[in-house]
């Protein structure tokens, strides 16, 4: 969606962690102005792409999980563009990935601190509505990254990239290391994840094509974003499906669990493993046989587009609606796509020839 002629090297992909947080930020509209656009995000008032970038405002970040690594960078990319732009960083959230109550009462906190804006990576993409939508009928902006809402419940989405191009590589990365051929399984997040559930629909989709064939996927498993759980279910995975020729793990904690499962048994080489994951995580796995192939973005680089999405909200250079575009600084420039969803770009893969070009 971005209409820059700049792109993000291999380099700047060079922060990733798997899965982004975005910030955002709020603007001069008043309760009144809020009010829903063609079934999609959100708008408030008339977005002036001229408008002054405010300065000032307070953008709380609130991730999926604090103590994630992954949201960890993405946080510091966020915290990057919001404070270079002038403004004051926050950062609040459970320290479970699955604590979606614990997500409602940050949501109502910061609204009662009348912050400018919320960024949240949502646990759930219903549960978060009611206080999100209060949130924005006190004049609080709502930028969801990394894991959506439903689309009234924010202004706009940060995504880490088109959804279907992650659901349906991370199945073509995976297929062709098992020679399009033997029973593969998805080791997930959280079931009620947005994010994850969206990219395995796109995965199963794939999977339909012919060249597929031979391809079965016998089981989706959750290993809730914890290291321990995700490790004991790619071993279940194993022992429930002896034969199993490879698992696909669309989150970062959960592929690095299956790899140092994987590492440590007959099955190192022998059963493939792919997805998403970080350079620092997998580079001993990549080079003892136990990965071949994984891809990824960028977390800080989406945590920094979510900032910058943020205070043009705030200043009212955008409302969340189609076609609207924004100056992302050295990211460059975005264009607003259907439903009010930014995409950060293309992911990268990485493997043996070049996964020690990166240090993220």
């Amino acid at each position: 969606m971005r209409t820059s002629s700049i792109r993000r090297t291999c380099a700047a992909l060079a922060a990733v962690t798997s899965l982004a947080l975005a910030v955002t930020a709020c603007g001069g509209t008043t309760k009144s102005d809020v009010k829903k656009e063609n079934g999609a995000a959100a708008s408030a008032g008339e977005a002036d792409p001229n408008a002054p970038t405010k300065k000032g405002l307070t953008v709380g970040f609130l991730p999926k999980q604090v103590n994630n690594p992954y949201f960890t960078t993405a946080d510091k990319g966020g915290q990057k563009a919001v404070e270079a732009l002038g403004s004051t960083f926050k950062e609040v959230g459970p320290t479970s990935a699955t604590d979606t109550s614990g997500q409602v009462s940050y949501v109502n906190t910061l609204t009662q601190q009348q912050v400018d804006a919320i960024a949240v990576s949502a646990q759930d993409p219903g549960a978060l509505c009611t206080a999100l939508k209060q949130a924005m009928k006190n004049g609080v902006k709502v930028v969801t990254y990394d894991s959506d809402t439903k689309p009234d419940c924010r202004n706009v989405f940060v995504s880490q990239a088109g959804a279907e191009d992650l659901g349906r590589t991370q199945v073509q990365l995976l297929a062709e290391q098992i020679g399009y051929k033997g029973e593969i399984a998805i080791l997930s997040a959280a079931q009620t994840a947005t994010n994850q559930n969206l990219w395995i629909d796109y995965m199963k989709d794939e999977l339909k094509d012919p060249k597929y064939k031979d391809v079965k996927l016998v089981k989706v498993a959750y290993g809730n974003d914890d290291a321990q759980q995700s490790f004991q279910q790619t071993q279940g995975l194993l022992q429930e499906y002896p034969k199993l020729a490879g698992i696909v793990s669309p989150t970062t904690v959960g592929i690095k669990a299956a790899a140092q499962y994987l590492s440590g048994s007959k099955y190192r080489g022998k059963v493939k493993l792919s997805g998403l994951g970080t350079p620092n995580d997998l580079r001993s796995y990549v080079k003892n046989g136990t990965v071949e192939a994984f891809e990824l973005w960028d977390p800080a680089k989406l945590g920094e587009l979510a900032g910058h999405a943020s205070i043009a909200l705030a200043s009212g250079q955008i409302t969340g609606k189609e076609g609207q575009t924004f100056e992302a600084g050295e990211l460059g420039t975005y264009t607003i796509g259907k439903d009010g969803v930014v995409d950060l770009g293309k992911p990268t893969v990485f493997g043996k020839d070049n996964i020690d070009d990166f240090d993220f």
